[in-house]
């Protein structure tokens, strides 16, 4: 810039330089910088920042993102939550003073996601109101509510026996391909009855795996009302490590906004092997099967997230559906008996009656729900009071069969009986029921009316039991749905119709094959 030549339009320009000079802020800033020393296996070891926090973000000069997990005296152990092409020794990092945030909102529905709210399913960015931080206090004792509606599952053994609550936390535990995904998946897609917002987290899991889920939702159940976490077996150690914390913030926007929340975490064994990984690499000392120590509190500070909101807070719910695979059905593992420990009961998954085509495989003397008949409706708690004792004296029965018959007339009845029990409860996927057909297919097992069906017609039976009530009772379909309870009157009407959908499948008491 050149002054001009006259005096007044030099006075000029100098005044205007002064106003323009006095507006720049010249005063010093400092930036702390660190560099990396180390990078491996999804860490990242940093020397400088004296001043970063635990779990604080960390932004490396090539563009990706770090969480940093530990802090030593001489450094900052960081776990990449990108993929670490481009970051090496001396790379710059600078710390970014906040945590991790994720992107919640009605906007998500319907969208998969990683856990850092990043769209996978090809579509345009998400746009939401607000970002919460992923780990978040659980909610206080006196904050929450009983636990009292039920969560419809639509599968008969878990509604009838190991009924759920909205809020509660039942852990989902068997061996490899026992069907604990599926189970869950089902779970879900019978949601698109009810209000229930679906959470579906993957940490872990293969790509095949996850795509057969989200297609499963997509064709049968409510996907507009579901999101997808995905952290797959592909990801970043990072990003799985933050799934689960990630995928409860997401649906906690619902549950403080008084609606109804499910989240299905598939699954924490490998959740826990990541923080073991993670753990080890930052040189955490091991602790029993080589855990660190914080295992535990890891997750127990996650499900206890899961609750049901008092009345004064809005009455909205998060229910849990953690799963974990065993290794040969071995329940007193650590990670398995930390979370039987943390959770409100466990449905038990058993290879063997999944090898015997019996599924779901639930295992009803290692099964329980600590909440149990509190959340079930009246009406389908009246008529499976019975039900559990009278199949587990079927299975001891049965096994006693093996060393010889039983000419006793009452063993034999309870025999037949335990079959028609087994076969009732044996369901195919994608084949849930409402609670009024439960209802009444249990009505029928009292009344005796499926002792004489040939045990394939049971299967017939319970298919097509759901269209046949519509058809032939609509007015007490829908008054036992509205109230949730059933007159005497009713539970004959019912037990009649099934015996006549019976008759009608071309079954007889003299067709009858109790062997």
């Amino acid at each position: 810039m050149q002054a001009p030549e006259s005096g007044s339009g030099a006075k000029g320009w100098l005044q205007r330089s002064k106003d323009l000079l006095s507006r720049i802020d010249l005063s010093g800033q400092a930036d702390t910088l660190g560099r990396v020393v180390h990078v491996a296996d999804g860490i990242a070891f940093v020397s400088g920042l004296p001043d970063v926090r635990l779990n604080e973000l960390l932004h490396f000069e090539t563009g990706q993102t770090g969480l940093a997990m530990t802090l030593d005296a001489d450094g900052i152990g960081a776990v990449l939550l990108d993929d670490p092409k481009g970051i090496e020794a001396d790379t710059r990092v600078t710390g970014m003073a906040e945590v991790v945030r994720v992107p919640v909102g009605p906007e998500l529905l319907g969208r998969v996601v990683d856990p850092l709210g990043r769209p996978l399913d090809g579509g345009e960015a998400i746009a939401t109101g607000g970002t919460e931080p992923i780990e978040r206090p659980a909610p206080a004792i006196i904050d929450r509510a009983l636990v009292e509606d039920p969560v419809e599952t639509g599968v008969l053994v878990v509604d009838a026996l190991f009924a759920l609550g909205r809020g509660q936390r039942e852990l989902i535990v068997g061996d490899r391909a026992t069907g604990k995904t599926s189970l869950a998946v089902d779970v879900m897609i019978n949601q698109n009855h009810s209000d229930m917002i679906c959470v579906y987290v993957a940490v872990g899991q293969r790509t095949t795996a996850i795509e057969r889920v989200i297609e499963a939702v997509r064709e049968r159940g409510a996907p507009e009302r579901c999101i997808f976490v995905v952290a797959s077996a592909a990801s970043p150690p990072g990003l799985q490590w933050i799934a689960p914390a990630a995928g409860m913030t997401m649906a906690e926007y619902f549950r403080d906004r008084g609606q109804n929340a499910l989240i299905v975490i598939d699954d924490l064994s490998k959740h826990a092997a990541t923080h073991r990984q993670l753990a080890l690499l930052n040189r955490e000392p091991p602790g029993r099967e080589a855990y660190p120590g914080d295992i535990f509190y890891l997750h127990a500070h996650l499900l206890e997230r899961a609750a049901h909101l008092a009345p004064e807070l809005g009455g909205g719910s998060l229910s849990a559906l953690p799963i974990i695979e065993t290794d040969a059905g071995n329940l007193s593992a650590y990670i398995p008996t930390n979370l039987i420990s943390i959770t409100d009961g466990q449905i038990v998954l058993d290879s063997r009656l999944f090898a015997a085509n019996h599924r779901p495989a639930v295992d009803v003397g290692l099964s329980v729900s600590r909440v149990g008949g509190k959340t079930q409706k009246p009406a389908l708690r009246h008529v499976s009071g019975k039900l559990r004792l009278d199949y587990a004296q079927f299975l001891e029965l049965e096994m006693f069969t093996r060393f010889g018959g039983i000419s006793d007339k009452r063993l034999k009845s309870r025999l037949v009986r335990g079959e028609r029990i087994r076969a009732l409860l044996t369901q195919p996927r994608f084949a849930t029921l409402r609670m009024v057909d439960q209802v009444a297919l249990l009505v029928a097992l009292s009344e005796g009316v499926l002792d004489d069906l040939p045990v394939p017609i049971v299967a017939k039976l319970r298919a097509e039991v759901s269209r046949h009530l519509d058809a032939t009772r609509p007015g007490i379909v829908s008054s036992v749905t509205e109230s949730g309870e059933i007159s005497d009157d009713d539970s004959r009407a019912l037990a009649e119709e099934v015996r006549n959908l019976a008759s009608r499948l071309g079954s007889s008491p003299g067709e009858s094959e109790h062997d």
